[in-house]
């Protein structure tokens, strides 16, 4: 696959538990702040690639402890879809990805569906929303961007 000019890659990380989760479509409520401590496992494995424009999506949208958590679900038109959500519960299995201070989260299983992708934010007329590009995992995806089908 081509390389993606102006998408910077983002180191992995693992961090320590937190506390609570919401929709994004939730009403903002009272959060726990609690201390993070990062280890760096083997650069290249894994990962999920932050754009410029997540980020400063991301750095508008979350207060304190918040991060987009990034899930993959069976459904959708092709068979499986992603689930962005606000949250502050980290996870054992869970893997961080970090860049200029904003954070997406993803569970291990999800990772499996989504390693080697970019996670973008889309402001267009019709809606504005996060989305998943370039996923090496996925074979062929819907004209709304939301669902895919997997490489088998």
């Amino acid at each position: 696959m081509a390389a993606v000019r102006g998408l910077t890659a983002v180191a992995l990380r693992v961090v320590t538990p937190w506390q609570r989760s919401r929709l994004l479509a939730a009403s903002r409520g009272p959060r726990a702040l609690r201390e993070v401590s990062f280890s760096s496992p083997e650069a290249g494995e894994g990962q999920i690639h932050l754009t410029d424009s997540c980020v400063q999506r991301l750095l508008e949208i979350t207060e304190g402890s918040e991060f987009l958590r990034l899930e993959v679900e069976g459904g959708g038109c092709s068979g499986f879809q992603y689930k962005f959500s606000l949250d502050t519960v980290i996870n054992p299995d869970d893997r961080v990805f970090e860049k200029g201070g904003a954070r997406v989260v993803v569970d291990s299983d999800s990772l499996a569906f989504v390693k080697g992708a970019h996670v973008d934010f889309s402001q267009e007329l019709i809606r504005s929303s996060f989305q998943v590009l370039n996923n090496p995992q996925a074979q062929q995806g819907c004209s709304c961007g939301s669902s895919f089908s997997v490489k088998l």
